[in-house]
């Protein structure tokens, strides 16, 4: 590889950190300037996203653009980066985000501008390398770094119950990753062995293979008692494992019903902090899923899988449900995120090929529909300052051009045929009904969609149409150029991918063969050999063994050309 190719990724996730470098060096009264540099930063990083997207090659390894070194070698720790077809695609979605919430935030914005700015460039890279880890601690170093700049948009930015609000979702995110610390410490031991210590992602997941492997086997038989060693260990702690994992990410995302942080978060956060929590930061829930709790522990996955099926399909109906309560506009778009997540999380606990492609593209979706619905709420509430749907009504025929761009989004969220969203449920529900998790799952996550159409047209009727009753909404101005620049580029991936999403899937499908294979395992009887599920990277070989520096693993999986 080359030298830009082999740095790539350094260069997308950490360019945020050397423009905050050069804000930290400005006065805070240049507030312009301050502006004008996390912008350029923000759309230097987005080149180099984009670039890193095209650059992977989706019938290649299944991990591109890595780059490893020593770190702690001493601890079997890596700095050791890349990306599969997932992971790239939330990257671009990541970078795709940074400008734009720059943009929508620069007239909401107006006191610490220095310090906000700070926080939107440091929150980007960290959010960066979660996304790209392939070392499990270096994952969750950035997992909780992701917490002190949110904490702090919230906090110190948001409305007026902001400090409630940002502790509640620094208390929830905290008890939930600390568990997941547990759970890492107790993977590094059982899954290595004095001497030969790593907590690489690859190293630690092919450690596991065979253990899981022989636990999948005797469950088909009822008898696990001749388990000995790593597998005899998984087969008993594995589940508490699991859990641990499970509950972290499942507060991200988050499920019912760990949710209730979510709505006050989202309701005091700025524009800024609802966009990018909505857009990215939920997504870490279920990505740590796919790459991490499935694959790790495919047995207690699958033994729990009705459990969570349950929680996600209660999430999807309850979150509905609880739009159709809602008369504040962005609780509601707020519920509207438990709900649509919940199609995320079923999707990829089907483990079929149309589940859980559904699941990675609803993903994209959701933080490209949800993040814009944000976004136009926040220039409405700039205009008015008010979040009930009862002081709006009739201002379609005052704001044409925002109500067009609002109702296009809002068919997005609603998943109209020709819109990303569609795509995204279609597949999901269609490898709901196709999966062994049975039809009442399917049924009852339609009803989310019939539900999802409800809530959402009907403010869309409260709050944009019939008579034009608050005299205070007859001056309200349509979409500066500014806040149309900031919309368009949603409005034309709502259509782009509604109307040709195969792009985006070729890099999503490799992917989605290898979690389903790696999930597939746990499942008892199956006939899946460990040696085609095991994962091959490019690198530094793990501390503590013998070999040339960037010597490569080998595996089934190293090269699909």
């Amino acid at each position: 590889m080359s030298f830009f190719d082999t740095h790539l990724l350094n260069l997308v996730v950490y360019l945020p950190l050397l423009f905050a470098a050069l804000i930290w060096l400005l006065p805070g009264a240049e507030r312009g300037q301050i502006r004008t540099i996390t912008f350029i930063g923000m759309l230097v990083d987005l080149v180099f996203g984009v670039w890193a997207y095209l650059r992977f090659d989706a019938a290649g390894p299944e991990f591109q653009l890595e780059y490893r070194t020593r770190w702690l070698e001493q601890l079997g720790v890596s700095y050791h980066i890349g990306v599969d077809g997932l992971a790239v695609s939330l990257l671009l979605l990541t970078v795709f985000l940074g400008p734009l919430v720059v943009m929508a935030s620069q007239t909401y914005i107006t006191e610490r501008v220095k310090e906000f700015h700070l926080a939107l460039l440091v929150l980007q890279t960290v959010m960066l390398g979660a996304l790209v880890s392939l070392d499990v601690l270096l994952f969750y170093i950035f997992w909780e770094a992701m917490l002190i700049p949110m904490y702090l948009l919230v906090g110190v930015w948001g409305a007026e119950d902001r400090q409630k609000a940002a502790v509640k979702f620094f208390l929830y995110t905290l008890a939930g990753s600390l568990l997941m610390l547990v759970a890492i410490v107790a993977l590094y031991f059982i899954a290595s062995t004095p001497g030969n210590r790593s907590f690489d992602y690859a190293t630690i997941y092919n450690s596991l293979v065979g253990a899981n492997s022989q636990i999948s086997s005797c469950m088909a038989t009822g008898d696990c008692s001749g388990l000995t060693g790593m597998a005899a260990i998984l087969h008993r702690w594995g589940p508490w494992m699991f859990a641990a994992f499970a509950i972290a990410f499942a507060i991200k995302v988050p499920m019912w019903p760990v949710h209730t942080w979510l709505p006050d978060a989202h309701v005091q956060a700025p524009v800024a902090g609802s966009m990018i929590l909505a857009g990215v930061m939920l997504k870490m829930g279920t990505f740590g899923f796919w790459r991490y709790a499935i694959p790790f522990f495919p047995s207690a996955a699958y033994q729990a899988r009705y459990v969570l099926a349950t929680l996600a399909v209660i999430g999807i109906v309850y979150g509905a449900l609880m739009c159709l309560a809602q008369r504040d506009i962005k609780k509601l778009i707020a519920y509207s995120s438990v709900s649509h997540l919940g199609y995320c999380m079923i999707g990829l606990l089907a483990l079929t090929a149309e589940g859980a492609t559904g699941s990675a593209y609803q993903m994209l979706n959701h933080g490209v529909s949800t993040g814009a619905l944000f976004l136009l709420f926040g220039f409405l509430y700039e205009r008015r300052h008010t979040r009930l749907m009862s002081d709006y009504g009739g201002i379609a025929k005052v704001v044409p051009v925002y109500t067009a761009s609002f109702l296009i989004i809002t068919f997005s969220s609603v998943a109209v045929p020709g819109t990303n969203g569609f795509v995204g449920e279609f597949l999901v529900l269609l490898g709901t009904f196709k999966s062994t998790l049975g039809m009442a799952f399917g049924a009852l996550a339609t009803l989310g969609v019939i539900l999802g159409a409800a809530y959402m047209l009907w403010m869309v009727q409260k709050v944009f149409f019939g008579p034009l009753t608050h005299r205070e909404n007859q001056g309200l101005t349509d979409l500066s150029l500014r806040e149309f620049a900031t919309v368009v580029p949603f409005l034309a991936l709502v259509l782009v991918m509604g109307l040709m999403p195969q792009p985006f899937l070729d890099r999503i499908n490799p992917s989605t063969e290898r979690f389903i294979a790696r999930g597939h395992l746990g499942i008892p009887g199956n006939q899946i050999q460990a040696s085609d599920v095991q994962i091959s990277v490019m690198g530094l070989p793990p501390a503590g063994l013998a070999a040339a520096p960037n010597a490569p693993t080998t595996g089934p999986l190293a090269d699909r050309r």
